[in-house]
């Protein structure tokens, strides 16, 4: 589907105009009431909504109903809602593989149907959750026994990319709803020293590996598999494999080469990419240590932020307005970064998943048809739990040079019994997202010192410093706790936010050819660094390296 550039179309031109004046807003005017004209005491309920269990407050931000409005022309003219019914319906939209894009199927009800290519997608999709449910209830029952007849202790899932970060982060998210008696380990770096730091922990007789890789030749994670596979066998035998490996996988023949028993490899579909499975067999470690109705919860979750996603109207769609708040930021005032404040330590790593979602989604500098694009795309994703960050980098985001938009998220009651640690967490959060709306002017700074008795020429010198600009734009989500239902709808809402950005940008934001050509330069690299040189293959800077990491190796 051919598009005209996003520059061109009226309503960008028409947002190009209104930003002029937008740009001039201050964010404490805005809220003021004693501003004739400009002053909305009203902000917070007239811009804000809940969905699926989500409240999002976007008040903090640098718009009027005006800027909502023609944000929302914008979303129409670049086809949103006809690019969401396409993915919905099951159309091939990732054009440059040719296939569906149904993460969404994998958390439909049963009682729904969805058919691509001849088959009932949910049909399959239930087939398969009702596998990986019995094999949950054995495993966390204690009926699954390793090699000397021990049950699981430990589980170490193999994977990398969607089929780790997925799974690691909402396994950790969820550590309150675990099973008590079960540890989860997640190795996805092919640095030995990963896969190294777990085996010292774990014992060969009651850990369970889940590999986890749709081809099982994902070149990363089977080199930490047949490494796992040989520590295994200094004690056990091939036989044994079977019983302490399981495999999320398509390739029934190379799963059985492994050991693995195909009774016991899990599958899922082409139209399910890597950074939006965790939904499919690769969250196979979520339901191990939350259970299998815990984690039909979460898939729950997902499905409530997907009804309303394709239902509501663009103005009350939480997805469209946070993806069209951050287009607003991105296009018209060129940030380049968002941060991710999570107010909750079991989301630490949350803006890391989202990193992928984001940047691998969207990080792309042609359109679906191939041409080249005139406006920028995808910002760079970063961020930490909230206290944490306040303590690093939130200098930068009150007083740096650069406007960095901020998604605060929190959870109003906490999973943990701590008396008092929640409403200074929560403090924290809510003062943050109104120190960086507010700021600190120059007389505010000017009285606050002149109370303290300083001295004229010291205020003078210290003023510049203690001022706080404000005017930062900020979100802030909250959930009531941090529940499985209630993390399948974050997630799910950050996902159809990234859909709708691509479809605004005009992306493919299914596919992910840019960490193509690292790891195929990688395999050329390999054997010269474990043999003979070539000098003509490389410049001269990779060859001084490729000869140092030999000389350091043979030595």
């Amino acid at each position: 589907m051919h598009q005209n550039a996003l520059t061109e179309t009226p309503a960008y031109q028409a947002l190009l105009r209104h930003h002029a004046e937008a740009s001039q807003w201050q964010l404490r005017d805005l809220f003021d009431p004693r501003q004739v004209g400009s002053g909305q005491p009203d902000r917070f309920s007239r811009y804000s909504l809940e969905a699926a269990g989500l409240f999002l407050d976007y008040s903090k931000n640098r718009i009027d109903d005006t800027t909502l409005s023609l944000l929302m022309t914008l979303a129409r003219e670049r086809g949103v809602e006809a690019h969401r019914d396409a993915m919905f319906s099951g159309e091939r939209i990732n054009n440059t593989e040719d296939r569906s894009v149904l993460h969404t199927a994998l958390r439909a009800p049963r009682n729904s149907r969805l058919v691509v290519n001849g088959q009932d997608a949910v049909a399959e999709v239930h087939a398969v959750l009702d596998r990986m449910s019995a094999f949950v209830e054995r495993v966390r029952s204690g009926q699954w026994r390793g090699r000397s007849g021990k049950a699981v202790t430990d589980v170490v899932n193999i994977g990398i990319g969607g089929s780790d970060l997925g799974p690691e982060m909402v396994c950790r998210a969820l550590r309150s709803f675990a099973h008590p008696g079960l540890a989860f380990h997640f190795v996805a770096n092919v640095d030995g020293h990963d896969l190294d730091a777990v085996l010292s922990k774990v014992n060969p007789e009651t850990t369970l590996f889940v590999v986890a890789s749709k081809t099982f030749t994902t070149r990363e994670t089977m080199m930490n598999a047949q490494s796992a596979r040989a520590w295994f066998l200094r004690t056990g035998s091939e036989a044994d494999l079977a019983k302490h490996f399981v495999a999320v996988s398509t390739n029934t023949d190379a799963v059985r080469s492994f050991g693995i028993d195909p009774e016991n490899m899990f599958p899922f579909w082409d139209w399910v990419g890597g950074r939006y499975s965790v939904w499919s067999a690769i969250g196979l470690p979520v339901a191990l240590a939350i259970g299998f109705e815990n984690f039909r919860q979460f898939l729950d979750g997902a499905h409530g932020m997907d009804l309303h996603f394709r239902s509501a109207p663009l103005e009350r769609n939480m997805p469209v307005l946070l993806a069209m708040l951050g287009i607003w930021y991105r296009n018209f005032f060129h940030s380049g970064s968002i941060s991710i404040a999570p107010y909750h330590q079991d989301l630490g790593q949350f803006a890391a998943y989202l990193q992928q979602l984001d940047m691998e989604s969207n990080g792309k500098r042609v359109s679906r048809s191939g041409q080249a694009l005139q406006a920028e795309t995808g910002p760079v994703v970063w961020g930490d739990v909230g206290t944490n960050g306040q303590h690093a980098y939130f200098q930068l985001l009150h007083q740096g040079t650069d406007i960095v938009p901020v998604d605060f998220i929190a959870a109003l009651k906490p999973t943990h019994a701590l008396p008092g640690h929640h409403a200074v967490l929560l403090a924290n959060c809510f003062a943050q997202s109104e120190a960086f709306m507010r700021g600190k002017d120059a007389g505010e700074v000017h009285a606050e010192l002149k109370a303290q008795k300083l001295p004229d020429e010291q205020i003078a010198a210290l003023l510049p410093h203690k001022v706080f600009p404000g005017n930062r734009p900020s979100n802030t989500i909250l959930m009531e706790s941090l529940t499985p239902t209630a993390l399948g709808a974050l997630i799910a809402l950050y996902e159809h936010k990234v859909f709708v950005q691509g479809a605004v940008w005009n992306v493919n934001s299914f596919d992910q050819w840019g960490v193509e050509l690292g790891k195929v330069l990688a395999k050329n690299i390999e054997p010269e660094i474990n043999g003979a040189p070539r000098p003509e293959a490389h410049d001269s800077s990779t060859n001084g390296l490729i000869a140092r990491a030999r000389a350091a190796l043979s030595s």
